[in-house]
């Protein structure tokens, strides 16, 4: 493993503190510390201000940034890009603020890093319930969580089989793009090569499977990180898919094209 690498942790939130606290809990009771956590908010109000605020007083040895923009609808991928450009590390993980990871999701994705490659993992979907008593709690037992979800390989911890199956598993085919954009890592510079994620992707859906896209049309090549890297989903309503078609359209444009530098990202025209 190679523990020199500076890595940063981006956080994507929007107007779920409750969430978000316990995403910064099983940050800090991470094996080995980021270098750097940015919260990218997509335009909260001020109580996950609040607390962010009050978890940086709480835990002086994370680094924490807040990045926020004004609510003006689901602006994922401009506000990831507007944290990305604020990154000083060479190496980014990426995470949604309704996750809780394993305490060893760091030092997992940095034992499979390599030059040339860009890397996504799995979930385990938390139900209703469970939801509901962790948002409650003070104190999460992290380990008891792989119980609770229906999908029970993917809280699984299995280093050699990472090992195995991080160039074959879901890396070719139909799932080329297959991607999640809560358990992600790239390094910084294969990130400014794309351009970062297409600002043109409004609302909910398909901004990672089109990183993911262009990536690969760079020469940039895709691993799994499956049986390491273990999180958990908190439960929520499903997001608007009003955008789900259009979002589609364009990446089916970016494949028949093979388009790898979006006109709309961190750098803009």
């Amino acid at each position: 493993m190679n523990t020199s690498t500076s890595v940063a942790l981006i956080i994507s939130t929007y107007n779920w503190p409750q969430a978000l606290k316990q995403t910064l809990r099983s940050v800090a009771n991470q094996t080995i510390l980021p270098n750097e956590v940015l919260i990218a908010d997509d335009g909260s109000d001020e109580r996950t201000a609040n607390l962010i605020q009050q978890f940086i007083t709480n835990n002086p040895t994370l680094n924490i940034k807040h990045v926020w923009h004004e609510d003006d609808g689901f602006r994922l991928a401009a506000i990831r890009n507007k944290a990305i450009r604020m990154v000083q590390s060479d190496y980014i993980i990426q995470i949604d603020g309704d996750i809780i990871i394993d305490q060893n999701f760091i030092a997992d994705h940095l034992s499979i890093q390599a030059i040339g490659y860009f890397v996504t993992g799995s979930r385990l979907l938390l139900g209703k319930k469970i939801t509901k008593v962790l948002l409650e709690s003070e104190k999460v037992n992290f380990a008891s969580l792989r119980w609770k979800g229906k999908n029970f390989l993917n809280t699984l911890r299995i280093p050699f089989l990472m090992r195995l199956l991080q160039h074959t598993y879901k890396t070719k085919g139909k799932h080329l793009d297959y991607v999640k954009g809560c358990n992600m890592a790239f390094w910084k510079s294969d990130l400014y090569l794309v351009n970062g994620y297409d600002e043109s992707f409004i609302g909910w859906g398909r901004e990672d499977s089109d990183i993911c896209i262009r990536l690969i049309n760079a020469g940039v090549k895709k691993k799994f990180i499956k049986f390491c890297a273990v999180q958990y989903h908190l439960y929520h309503p499903l997001a608007s898919r009003d955008q789900f078609e259009a979002n589609d359209a364009l990446i089916e444009q970016n494949k028949l094209q093979q388009i790898s530098f979006c006109k709309h990202g961190l750098i803009q025209p």
